[in-house]
């Protein structure tokens, strides 16, 4: 890494403040999704983009199953127009959650994506829902702070 004099550094901050600015407009993580979903009036729509079976799985409580391929016909019979919609999909290795919060940009839908899917939402030991019922696994401690419930970042 180069290190910049003070004065060629300034647009370099300028121009990372607003990268970091736009992240944060259009993603959001586990932690703050279930903060917002704590409150009862999260603001969102939670859109699980996985496929059928990925679904029966294990899917966050409360949220709505589109697959991606079919939301440009059934996100109009589903939400409002410009309803705010948050997408998760598998995890960081899978980029599902973007193709599906483009297809609901392209609707014209104000949309984040949630960052860490629902591989980090289990490993964070947030509750998992199946036709069997809600479920919480252990906190994996590479992904979730052991002793407390937030990560305070």
């Amino acid at each position: 890494m180069t290190i910049t004099s003070p004065s060629a550094a300034a647009p370099l901050a300028v121009a990372a403040a607003a990268h970091f600015r736009a992240r944060l407009r259009f993603e959001t993580d586990v932690s703050d999704v279930a903060a917002a979903l704590d409150t009862g009036e999260p603001g969102f729509v939670l859109v699980d983009s996985r496929g059928h079976a990925a679904w029966a799985q294990g899917r966050l409580p409360g949220a709505a199953h589109v697959p991606t391929a079919t939301i440009p016909q059934a996100a109009p019979e589903l939400l409002a127009p410009g309803t705010p919609v948050v997408v998760y999909c598998w995890g960081p290795g899978c980029n599902g959650a973007q193709k599906a919060a483009l297809a609901f940009a392209e609707l014209g839908h104000p949309v984040r994506e949630m960052l860490g899917g629902f591989e980090y939402w289990a490993r964070e030991g947030l509750p998992v829902e199946t036709d069997a019922g809600v479920d919480r696994r252990v906190p994996d401690p590479l992904t979730a702070p052991s002793t407390v419930p937030v990560c305070d970042c």
